[in-house]
């Protein structure tokens, strides 16, 4: 009888969620999309400009007012900028650049022969625990995760005998649903930290946050992300995919087979020289006064030129190997070979180069337009106006957050327009710093996953066209949204009940203000 009733569930489930597909692959490309969000984000702002609002911006402590971007000095601007903007967007330099590297290894069989190495020594059965926790701890390296995890997922997953979109969506809950899931700390970790801290002076002007407040917390997170995203991958999501055929150009994909005698002494030398340059960075980053150390001498700070060199790293990290492999296993004969695998890769990446264009003049437009800090400000000042019961507000600042995430995607940005209202807010009623920080981090991740409006979610529907052409919006969401609807219940609960036993939060850390 509860097998029965179980399947039925999964059954509606699954019918729920081909429904999104449908409905979201007759949404217009994701470069439209990005498109027409432009054009309302300029008629929104034209019709709002003359309005007054009574909501203050945290950063300017002045009141908030949309900037009307249909004015003529606002479109010669624009114009002005266009090529700048474009070519400034972050995450365009992050892929590309890291891609040329990861081209290489992959053409010249070094990935390739590593995966199938590794999968010797993975149990079938961890596959999938194994990628999402491979995926949360990329976050150390910013935002390598989208760039070598999410791919490599759909690899493994592939040459394991799986559905490839299992894979990459396992690695993409991992890497964007967890994003505030890891035991390793991170640039983000100092980034909020500072947000958090400039707000609760408001109150306090003498209070101090430690940077990793809420450490404890987010490792012992780690673990739930995992868990969930193995029961939803294995038990939802690849069951659904089974009639989801594979007809994308999968030719260079490793398949299963032992490592001929060339490949066996290229990989080693290979993997010899990543962990020599692996060794070789420790080495230079140690000493106190390294110069790839921030002024106060942190490795981990956002302004350690470590952190702000992440992606050359991964670029040259696989590139020097990829080339040492391809001329020993003789996949490279020259140099032209190497060129022509980057240039392979390139190609790869021409549909994402286009809707990069899109999506950075969207995101500058709505930026300057100021919708995003009135959403933000907004949200936070009918939450603050509610005065509802402690735990049901941490619940709303989650809820908030997810929601406001949809449209802003920075962490940053959003943390500086609504901490400032919430710290203080809820520092008057006792509550910490540290406690309603963790609140934001836990809503921040939730919906990172289902946004069309987040920079990296069109490269992930690059990766899943790989495998299955007709691969749109439609198909991502529905394979991430029981993901990002499980994050944020269970997450949200997890954190109640963590709060609830006392379990410390993180470093220097409490759950009440003053900390007793």
């Amino acid at each position: 009888m509860n097998d029965v009733a179980s399947s039925g569930k999964t059954t509606r489930i699954g019918r729920l969620l081909d429904k999104i597909e449908v409905v979201g692959n007759k949404l217009p490309d994701p470069a439209v999309i990005f498109l027409i969000s432009l054009v309302i984000v300029w008629l929104l702002s034209a019709l709002m400009s003359g309005m007054s609002f009574e909501a203050i911006d945290p950063r300017t402590k002045e009141a908030l007012v949309v900037n009307n971007l249909l004015t003529g000095a606002s479109l010669a601007d624009f114009l002005s900028r266009m090529v700048t903007i474009f070519t400034s967007f972050a995450p365009l330099g992050v892929v590309l650049v890291a891609m040329l590297g990861v081209a290489v290894a992959e053409h010249s069989g070094f990935i390739n022969a590593g995966i199938k190495k590794m999968l010797d020594a993975t149990p079938a059965k961890l596959l999938t625990p194994s990628v999402i926790l491979v995926a949360i701890v990329s976050h150390t390296a910013t935002d390598a995760g989208y760039v070598l995890v999410i791919p490599l997922a759909g690899v493994i997953y592939s040459a394991m005998g799986r559905h490839p979109l299992a894979g990459i969506a396992a690695a993409f809950a991992g890497v964007s649903g967890g994003f505030s899931a890891n035991f390793v700390p991170s640039a983000i970790d100092p980034l909020l930290q500072s947000f958090t801290q400039s707000a609760a002076q408001i109150v306090d002007p003498a209070i101090q946050i430690n940077p990793l407040n809420n450490y404890f917390f987010t490792s012992a997170s780690s673990l739930l992300v995992v868990l969930l995203g193995w029961y939803l991958t294995d038990k939802i999501i690849e069951p659904r995919l089974t009639n989801t055929p594979v007809d994308g150009d999968t030719e260079n994909l490793p398949q299963f087979g032992e490592l001929e005698g060339k490949e066996k002494s290229a990989l080693r030398w290979a993997t010899a020289t990543m962990l020599v340059g692996i060794a070789l960075l420790v080495a230079i980053a140690w000493p106190s006064d390294s110069p790839l150390r921030a002024a106060n001498g942190e490795l981990a700070s956002f302004s350690a030129p470590i952190m702000r060199s992440i992606v050359p790293l991964i670029f040259l990290l696989f590139v020097i190997p990829g080339v040492v492999y391809g001329y020993i296993a003789g996949t490279f004969k020259n140099s032209k070979d190497v060129i022509g695998a980057m240039s392979k890769g390139m190609e790869g990446m021409s549909y994402y180069i286009v809707m990069a264009f899109f999506c950075a003049l969207f995101i500058d437009a709505f930026g300057k337009s100021n919708l995003g800090a009135l959403l933000a400000v907004n949200g936070a000042e009918v939450l603050k106006t509610l005065a509802l019961p402690s735990m049901v507000t941490m619940a709303g600042i989650v809820f908030l957050t997810a929601f406001v995430n949809l449209f802003v995607g920075s962490a940053s940005a959003k943390w500086a327009l609504i901490g400032p209202i919430m710290v203080p807010m809820l520092m008057q009623i006792g509550i910490s710093p540290d406690l309603t920080q963790a609140a934001y981090r836990v809503g921040d991740s939730s919906s990172n996953i289902i946004t069309p409006l987040m920079p990296y979610f069109p490269l992930v529907v690059v990766y899943c066209q790989r495998y299955v052409k007709s691969t749109g919006i439609g198909t991502l969401l529905s394979l991430m949204l029981p993901y990002s609807v499980a994050i944020i219940i269970a997450w949200t609960l997890f954190l109640i009940a963590y709060w609830s036993l006392g379990l410390p939060l993180g470093i220097q850390s409490s759950y009440i203000y003053p900390a007793g």
